[in-house]
C-alpha cells in the first residue's frame, strides 16, 4: 500500500512549464481499536490530540455508551462497534471480527493502534480478513497490563501462539519492563517491544494541594471496585488500625464494573461504606476532590497492573502512595522517594506502612513532593504522547521502506 507522510501540504514545481498551485497530502489515517469509549476518553485522549497536531486523521472504533459524543467534539470521528470486554460468546466474537473487517476495508487506515488483548486479538483477525498480503495497514499493539494471572495464562501454549500471530509484523508497546520480558519470554521479538510508561498524567491540571485537615487522617483508594485492586484488604487494613485506636479513614472512589467478573457488587460496597470509617463514592467526576479530601493514596492490588493512571494523579496532586509490590506499581512507587512498597495481600503489612504515615507527617509531605517531581521527569502526558507519536512516525517509516 503506498503511505503518505503525515503533513498538510506538499509542494511541487514543473520547471518545463508554469508552476503549478501546491496538491494536498492527505493526511495518515490513524484507527485506535479501543473496547470502551470511556476508556479511549481517560487513557489514549491525549496522544490522540498529539497525532492530530503531528497531522494524522484519527478514528475511534469502539463500543458507544456514554461517551460518544465527548470523543465527536473533540473532532475525531467515532465508528460503534457492538462489542463487550467480556460476555460475547463465540458467536458474538465472530460477528466483531466480522464487522471489524469491514470497518477497516471500509476506512482503509495506514496504522492501527490496538488496545488491550482483546482488540489485540480481534483486530489481529479483522486484518487478515480485510486485507491481502503486502497491503495491510502498520500495526501497533498496546498491552496494557499483563499482571501475574494474565501472565501466566500467557505461557498456556494456545494464548501465547495467538499473541505472537497477533503482533507478528507489528510492534508492540507495553507500560512496565515486567510485561516486556514476559512477553520476550513467550517468543516476542524483543527488539519489536517498545516501552512507554503509561498513560500520562496533566501536570497542569492534576497540582499539588495541601494536605487536608485532621484527624481523622483519611486514605483514598481511587479505582474500579474490583477484589484484585486490593479493596477488601484496604478495608481490612483499616478496621485494625481502628480497632487499635488510630484516627484514620478509608474513601472508595470508583465504579463497580459490571463486565468484569472480579467486581465487588453496590450491596457490597453499600456494606462495607455502612461500617465505621469507610466510605464509598461511586465514580467521581474529578478526581481531585479526593485528593483534597484524602492525605494517603492507596492501590494493595494483587494482580498486577500496567501503571496505574490513579496512581499518576494521586502523585501529581503531591500525595504519598501505599502500594502492592507488583509490576506496574513499582513504576511510580519508588520506596524512600514516593511512596511505600509492600506484599500484595498482607493486609497486616499494608496497616503497618499506613501507620507509619499516619504517625509522620514531615515523611507524608517528602514523599509527596518526591512523587511530584518523579511524575514531571517521567510520567507527564506530553512526554507520553510525544513518545507514542514518534512510534507513528516510525511504523509508517518501516512500511514505507516495505512498500
Amino acid at each position: 500500500m503506498s503511505v503518505p507522510s503525515p503533513g498538510l501540504l506538499s509542494s511541487c514545481s514543473d520547471l518545463a512549464g508554469p508552476t503549478r498551485a501546491a496538491a494536498p497530502v492527505r493526511q495518515a489515517k490513524l484507527l485506535f481499536l479501543v473496547t470502551e469509549d470511556w476508556y479511549f476518553c481517560s487513557h489514549r485522549l491525549p496522544v490522540a490530540r498529539a497525532a492530530r497536531a503531528a497531522g494524522f486523521d484519527v478514528v475511534v472504533a469502539t463500543r458507544v455508551a456514554g461517551h460518544g459524543e465527548v470523543i465527536r467534539d473533540e473532532g475525531f470521528a467515532v465508528r460503534p462497534l457492538a462489542w463487550r470486554r467480556r460476555g460475547d460468546g463465540l458467536g458474538g466474537a465472530v460477528r466483531s471480527i466480522a464487522d471489524i473487517a469491514r470497518l477497516y476495508r471500509r476506512e482503509r487506515p495506514d496504522i492501527l493502534h490496538h488496545v488491550a488483548l482483546k482488540p489485540i486479538l480481534f483486530g489481529a483477525a479483522a486484518v487478515r480478513l480485510a486485507f491481502r498480503r503486502g497491503e495491510a495497514p502498520a500495526l501497533l499493539a498496546a498491552v496494557m497490563g499483563l499482571g501475574s494471572g494474565a501472565a501466566a495464562g500467557l505461557r498456556r501454549a494456545a494464548l501465547s501462539r495467538a499473541l505472537r500471530w497477533a503482533v507478528r509484523g507489528g510492534r508492540v508497546v507495553v507500560q512496565n519492563p515486567d510485561d516486556a520480558g514476559v512477553l520476550a519470554g513467550i517468543g516476542i521479538d524483543p527488539s519489536r517491544i517498545a516501552l512507554i510508561r503509561g498513560s500520562g498524567v496533566d501536570i497542569r491540571h492534576f497540582v499539588p494541594l495541601p494536605e487536608p485537615p485532621g484527624p481523622p487522617l483519611r486514605v483514598g483508594l481511587v479505582a474500579r471496585m474490583l477484589k484484585s485492586k486490593g479493596v477488601l484488604d484496604a478495608a481490612a487494613a483499616i478496621r485494625r488500625l481502628r480497632a487499635q485506636g488510630l484516627a484514620i479513614e478509608l474513601v472508595l472512589a470508583g465504579p463497580t464494573d459490571p463486565d468484569n467478573r472480579d467486581t465487588l457488587g453496590t450491596e457490597a460496597l453499600a456494606a462495607l461504606a455502612a461500617e465505621p470509617g469507610i466510605a464509598w463514592l461511586d465514580r467521581v467526576d474529578d478526581v481531585r476532590e479526593v485528593w483534597r479530601r484524602c492525605a494517603i493514596a492507596v492501590l494493595p492490588s494483587t494482580y498486577g497492573e500496567g501503571l496505574p493512571k490513579a496512581l499518576l494523579e494521586a502523585a501529581a496532586c503531591a500525595r504519598p502512595i501505599v502500594a502492592a509490590n507488583i509490576p506496574g506499581c513499582r513504576e511510580i512507587v519508588r520506596p524512600g522517594h514516593s511512596g511505600i512498597l509492600v506484599p500484595p495481600g498482607d493486609p497486616d503489612a499494608l496497616a503497618a506502612a499506613l501507620a507509619d504515615l499516619a504517625g509522620d507527617p514531615a515523611r507524608r509531605r517528602a514523599l509527596g513532593q518526591g512523587g511530584r517531581a518523579l511524575v514531571e521527569r517521567e510520567f507527564a502526558e506530553t512526554l507520553v504522547a510525544e513518545q507514542t507519536v514518534a512510534l507513528y512516525r516510525s511504523l509508517l517509516a518501516e512500511t514505507a521502506r516495505a512498500a
